[in-house]
């Protein structure tokens, strides 16, 4: 019995390969057969066509074996029907069999197409795709291409056809069909206008909801382009009625083609409205999906009007129609692949904050001197307020309390000196990346102009300054005050803040050479993380209108008067997102580490500004000797990876997620890497600090 399941195992492998002779195929073609033994019949073909396996004497195209081998396949199979004359009538006919007897409107209007927003619910419909394909019963053509096509590199080949080869085929197609009876075998000029009019109906529907009308400028809904689409529709097929069946299109005709091409532009700019009031007025993942997959819908549309509307001989509408097939064979793969679906639900997240994120980044970059002293004044009070913070946690792990306990008390710590940086205006400098990163992505969209290259680079270069500005205005006063503090204490009442022991222990854990900037790294995302529960707070409190909810609410007036309620609603719109992102981080820097070391993983918060604390108090009890300890000198730079990690982290998740959250024109990215280093080698210093601009020379008045 074993030797039975290893032998049946090693049959279901070689299945994956495995398939029937050509000429076994083309002898059996019957298309008198059920549709599910043709469908079954072409699906074989397909995979003998698809297969792996070099053929030799056969003629091939110049240099065309080398790139598609399927090409090579279908001329041999042309090279056997000719040699075979008997199994060429059945094999066209089976062929148009197929075709006249399934259904093309699902291939056309549904395939690719976004089915729910839900990650979750997608991704178990895919995977149950992929463990359970349709079966071959169907009179589904869009099922028939997925079992027919199950690789996704088939539309490559098929929009690579060659016009000979496309030719041989088309004539394979229509063999005997007058003498045979079926010469309308093929209704998919007939299918193409359902389709249209289905996908019409579709947009229609999602451009006149009150999701997506209420945030267009139409004062009325009669005004709006998806109104005027369906009639548009009924307008073009009545006057393309003629040149369904053959004639030359009429003046009338072609102004109903001007008139439907105007309102899908209309639509689609109506879409990009529905976009920028998103982005003002808060993002919704649902109403994101629902315009994604309009412009998808339209975008559908406008190629299936291309293919109904191209004339000319057989060979040229049958050319459009394999590029069709080409893109929807391609769209059908996309729709099945859980890594597209992946990117797709996180381009959708990223959307929901990072708008909201850009707005509050612009408020952390220092573009001129003006704006570097003061981010260096609130970098300074900033680090003051890390000693406290500081040495508050040395007093919370002095207590020895339960690694639960010590960490909710250690994050209320952190919390409750981020709230109060916040609110005195002052700035924490490894917060800022994760903030500013979406505001640097926006430049991106216009890096293709020299204008646009030229304010990228120097946001960037701005950045850059920043960040230098808030880590050197936070270390520059938490070392000398923890230093301070730790030499009063010792003075004043001839004790340490921490034991000899503790200051040793804490060097060592600052080594560069262990583990410390994996920790700064993780710490990193955690900042990262924060910045999103801030954009996300932000983008809530505008998509539902809270502050207008605060603001006109009858109560609210009653007790705090119209200017009262406003400027309430005015202070929780400014403060909602970050006295959210701040007691998010405060609580994770104390409860991940405890969470994460209960389960033995160990785990440490390794931030730049509050190490340099930790490695000052140390110092101060270790007194002199211990500048000249290699152990101190591997710890300040695990401090400067840790300011390199924090930063740089952080800022490459915001940034990477940034550039998701919508389709950015990224352009040459050696063109953005050279012009980031012409800048930069022309004076390094600007990365460090504001240089005057040029001033004119005064000119003599004449």
């Amino acid at each position: 019995m074993f030797n039975s399941l290893i032998s049946y195992w090693r049959k279901w492998r070689a299945s994956r390969h495995a398939g029937h002779q050509l000429d076994e195929l083309l002898a059996h073609a019957d298309p008198a057969a059920p549709l599910a033994v043709r469908n079954q019949w072409l699906i074989e073909l397909a995979h003998w066509v698809q297969k792996r396996g070099a053929l030799v004497n056969v003629a091939r195209g110049a240099g065309e074996a080398a790139r598609y081998r399927p090409h090579t396949r279908l001329r041999y199979l042309l090279q056997m029907l000719e040699r075979n004359p008997a199994w060429r009538l059945p094999v066209a006919r089976t062929l148009r069999s197929v075709v006249a007897e399934s259904d093309a409107i699902s291939l056309l209007c549904d395939t690719g197409m976004p089915v729910r927003p839900g990650f979750w619910g997608a991704l178990v419909e895919r995977i149950e795709t992929a463990l359970i394909p349709p079966p071959p019963t169907r009179r589904d053509l869009s099922a028939l291409c997925t079992l027919m096509f199950p690789d996704g590199d088939a539309a490559d080949w098929i929009a690579a056809m060659p016009p000979d080869l496309l030719a041989d085929l088309i004539a394979l197609l229509h063999e005997g069909e007058d003498e045979a009876g079926d010469a309308d075998w093929n209704p998919f000029g007939e299918d193409l206008l359902v389709a249209m009019h289905h996908l019409v109906d579709q947009i229609a529907s999602t451009g006149l909801s009150q999701a997506v009308r209420s945030r267009l400028t139409y004062p009325r809904a009669t005004e709006s382009p998806f109104y005027q689409l369906g009639r548009a529709m009924q307008s073009l097929e009545s006057a393309g009625q003629a040149f369904a069946r053959g004639a030359p299109p009429s003046q009338h005709f072609v102004q109903q083609i001007n008139v439907f091409r105007a309102l899908i532009d209309d639509c689609s700019r109506a879409a990009r409205q529905v976009y920028a009031h998103l982005d003002e007025n808060g993002v919704s993942v649902d109403i994101v999906f629902q315009v994604e997959r309009t412009k998808t819908r339209i975008r559908r549309l406008e190629r299936l009007l291309e293919a109904w509307l191209t004339r000319g001989e057989r060979g040229d509408r049958a050319a459009a129609q394999v590029q069709l097939l080409a893109d929807l064979v391609r769209a059908n793969r996309a729709s099945q692949s859980v890594g597209e679906l992946a990117r797709t639900s996180f381009g959708l997240l990223a959307r929901k904050v990072v708008e909201r994120s850009a707005e509050t980044g612009e408020h952390y970059i220092a573009r001129n001197r003006s704006e570097y002293f003061t981010m260096l004044k609130m970098a300074c009070g900033g680090g003051l307020v890390t000693v406290v913070t500081v040495y508050a946690k040395f007093l919370i792990a002095s207590a020895h309390l339960p690694t639960v306990v010590e960490g909710f008390l250690a994050g209320a710590n952190y919390a409750l000196c981020f709230l109060f940086m916040h609110f005195c205006h002052f700035t924490l400098a490894t917060k800022q990346p994760a903030m500013t990163a979406p505001a640097i992505a926006r430049k991106l969209d216009d890096v293709d102009t020299p204008a646009g290259m030229d304010a990228f680079v120097g946001e960037v270069i701005a950045l850059v300054r920043t960040q230098a500005a808030a880590i050197f205005g936070n270390l520059a006063v938490v070392f000398p005050f923890c230093l301070l503090v730790q030499w009063t204490v010792s003075a004043a009442l001839g004790m340490n803040t921490i034991p000899p022991e503790k200051a040793q222990a804490t060097l060592n854990s600052f080594s560069i050479l262990g583990i410390t900037p994996v920790f700064a790294a993780m710490t990193a995302v955690l900042l990262w993380f924060s910045s999103l529960i801030s954009g996300w707070a932000d983008n809530w409190f505008a998509l539902h209108g809270i502050g207008d909810v605060l603001a006109y609410n009858r109560r609210l007036r009653f007790v705090l008067g119209r200017n009262g309620a406003a400027r309430l609603a005015e202070a929780c719109r400014r403060h909602i997102a970050p006295v959210l992102g701040n007691l998010t981080l405060g609580f994770m820097l104390g409860l991940v580490p405890a969470v994460l070391t209960a389960f033995a993983l160990p785990f440490e918060v390794r931030h730049v500004t509050l190490s340099t604390g930790a490695i000052a108090t140390s110092i101060g009890v270790l007194g002199m000797p211990v500048l000249r300890d290699p152990v101190l000198w591997l710890a300040v730079a695990g401090v400067g990876s840790m300011a390199l990690l924090n930063v740089g982290v952080s800022f490459a998740l915001a940034f990477h997620m940034a550039l998701r959250s919508r389709p950015l024109r990224l352009g040459d990215r050696r063109q953005i890497h050279r012009a980031l280093w012409r800048a930069v080698l022309r004076n390094p210093l600007v990365l460090l600090f504001p240089l005057r601009p040029p001033q004119a020379e005064a000119r003599p008045e004449n």
